[in-house]
């Protein structure tokens, strides 16, 4: 009895000094900054996980962030706060917590949040700054001009990672964001030279943007096509070639699942400018409109992947020769035709020397640029110059040429006619089509 005693007052001892020994304070290694358009990104890397908490001061305006038991072994002179909200940055100590307090010359709208440690990235604290700014209304006579007439076909460009989000790594330490944006950069000087087409840069600078946001900014310009670009890795060296993706359909259907249990549609988001207004039907009908929409961009995405990867074929390796579907959550979109492009493995010192070149990557854009004329060439938007030139400087018919996945429902929707004027307009008796056949597309 008298051991059992003993024992319990040892154990007792032991615990009462673990609770009195201080637990190890976390420590901020660095900090780093980034500007976007619409936002300023602070990082701060840590050596393990932390808690903390943010509130905001007047007169004059500041953002205070406390970080709960931390030290700081970092200095700030690195951090350039031009064309920033951040008049200046210093840190001081709030008992045993780490404060960080931003001078702020103009107002912002705060959101933080912590990033586990995964793989080679460390503990993470992010503090976006959001500029405050007015929302852009634009008319009816504005929006009718940008669907009418001799328009532009936007092509959105979206190159991968950035930021704090560096890609994969190469050899010499080749980042992707680097070698994918200057792909982007070439890409858009082509686009913008050739007359009928305008680019529109997704990123347009070395900052991250969430996968869904980019997605949502290529239909918020009512994108003709979003074209993703990156650059392949994998843990064996000698896997090479480039691939072009395009949506699965198993990440449709949960992808329209999404749209419809979320705000996130907007009220033209089935057919453009005049579409339908997914919150002014019931529930059962806004799933089929929307499973339609979904059904044709993804036919349409695998048809310009598919002359894509053709062009891309012709100047470089394969890694296949068809065009892959999986779930890329920045091809989710239900109404913009859609697709990914890797362009070769930079884990394989071959082809990521090749990507390091200028001439390479030329070729890449000149390849995936090709592609996608080709595929308007035979699709042409209604309203645009490209449509008016193919008809002789005419906008009443469009012609098609049926692809793979092509139905008259899905071409129903995206010109905005009815299947019942497609049938009249070729004389159709029902609506069995085949692939390689033209027909003609009335104005909506």
């Amino acid at each position: 009895m008298q051991r059992v005693k003993r024992i319990a007052v040892l154990l007792l001892v032991k615990v009462l000094l673990l609770c009195s020994m201080p637990t190890l304070a976390a420590r901020v290694d660095s900090v780093r900054l980034w500007r976007a358009p619409d936002h300023t990104r602070l990082v701060f890397d840590l050596n393990g996980p932390v808690e903390h908490s943010v509130f905001p001061l007047k007169s004059p305006a500041r953002l205070v962030v406390d970080i709960a038991n931390t030290t700081n072994r970092t200095t700030l002179d690195s951090l350039d706060f031009s064309g920033t909200p951040i008049d200046q940055m210093r840190f001081g100590k709030h008992g045993n917590d780490l404060r960080v307090v931003l001078d702020l010359k103009s107002e912002v709208k705060p959101r933080t949040f912590v990033l586990v440690k995964h793989g080679d990235k460390k503990d993470r604290l992010v503090v976006d700054l959001y500029d405050a700014k007015t929302e852009t209304v634009r008319t009816v006579e504005q929006v009718v001009e940008m669907v009418s007439g001799n328009r532009d076909i936007i092509v959105a460009i979206d190159a991968g990672h950035g930021g704090e989000d560096p890609g994969a790594l190469g050899p010499k330490r080749i980042r992707e964001k680097n070698i994918v944006y200057k792909i982007s950069q070439q890409l858009q000087r082509m686009v913008d030279a050739e007359p009928g087409y305008k680019a529109y840069m997704v990123r347009d600078g070395d900052y991250y943007i969430p996968l869904r946001e980019r997605r949502n900014k290529a239909r918020k310009v009512r994108a003709d096509i979003f074209v993703s670009i990156h650059a392949d890795a994998f843990t064996n060296p000698k896997a090479k070639g480039a691939s072009v993706y395009a949506l699965s359909r198993r990440g449709a259907t949960s992808e329209t699942a999404r749209f419809l249990a979320s705000k996130e549609n907007e009220a033209d988001l089935i057919g453009g400018v005049g579409g339908v207004n997914l919150d002014e039907v019931d529930g059962a009908l806004a799933g089929v409109l929307l499973d339609l929409s979904m059904t044709a961009s993804l036919a349409n995405s695998l048809d310009a992947g598919d002359k894509v990867l053709k062009e891309i074929g012709r100047m470089t390796r394969l890694h296949k020769r068809h065009v892959e579907q999986a779930f890329f959550t920045v091809l989710t979109s239900p109404d913009v035709p859609s697709i990914l492009v890797e362009t070769g493995f930079i884990s394989n010192p071959e082809e990521a020397g090749k990507l390091n070149t200028f001439a390479h990557r030329k070729k890449i854009a000149t390849a995936i640029f090709t592609g996608v004329k080709k595929y308007f060439h035979e699709t042409p938007p209604a309203g645009s110059l490209v449509a008016w030139n193919k008809n002789g400087g005419s906008h009443n018919v469009v012609q098609h040429t049926i692809a793979r996945g092509d139905t008259l429902t899905g071409l129903a929707s995206r010109y905005n006619v009815s299947v019942t004027r497609i049938k009249a307009v070729n004389d159709l008796k029902d609506s069995s089509i085949k692939i390689g056949q033209i027909i003609k597309i009335p104005a909506s």
